[in-house]
């Protein structure tokens, strides 16, 4: 498994990569109507992960990951070198979002993603990785408690003010 980041060229994302990119999303249909990050989870568009992935980007520290097995694009993960906001007084980095294709879900891309990650920061003099899952997604807070991530607090997310448990873990 290798992790590349997608990195704009002339300021906009590979087409390529973004069709990639888009048939992943759409293959987590469960996840984005617990998010409600899109209008429709059916019908997800290129242009929407386009402007969504845009998002992520424009946060200061942000890096999108492409995680690949055998060419084939597995998984994605959003990090943050710092929390967004510095007044938080958080000092350890985060990862976003961690995406894997549902089609190849319980073959270890996500543990696998989530090391890669870990020792990322860890080789950076990190000391613990944070996140946030959404309270309503027990498959994802499952996941990352298997991960040995542990609940710090219940929180709001910072963009739709969704009910979220915040948690970390030591690196």
């Amino acid at each position: 498994m290798i992790l590349q980041p997608l990195v704009p060229v002339d300021g906009a994302l590979p087409g390529p990569a973004l069709t990639e990119i888009a048939a992943l999303y759409a293959t987590n249909r469960a996840f984005f109507e617990l998010s409600g990050d899109f209008p429709d989870p059916a019908r997800i568009t290129v242009e929407q992960v386009a402007a969504a992935l845009a998002d992520e980007l424009a946060v200061d520290s942000a890096e999108v990951l492409l995680a690949r097995s055998a060419g084939r694009l597995v998984g994605l993960a959003v990090t943050l070198a710092h929390h967004p906001d510095p007044a938080s007084g958080d000092p350890d980095p985060w990862i976003g979002l961690l995406l894997i294709d549902s089609t190849a879900h319980r073959e270890g891309h996500g543990r696998t993603v989530a090391a890669l990650i870990e020792d990322r920061f860890r080789t950076a003099g990190r000391a613990g990785v944070r996140l946030a899952v959404l309270e309503d997604n027990a498959t994802g807070l499952a996941f990352w408690q298997a991960q040995g991530y542990t609940l710090l607090r219940r929180a709001k997310d910072r963009d739709r003010g969704r009910p979220c448990l915040v948690m970390r873990k030591e690196l």
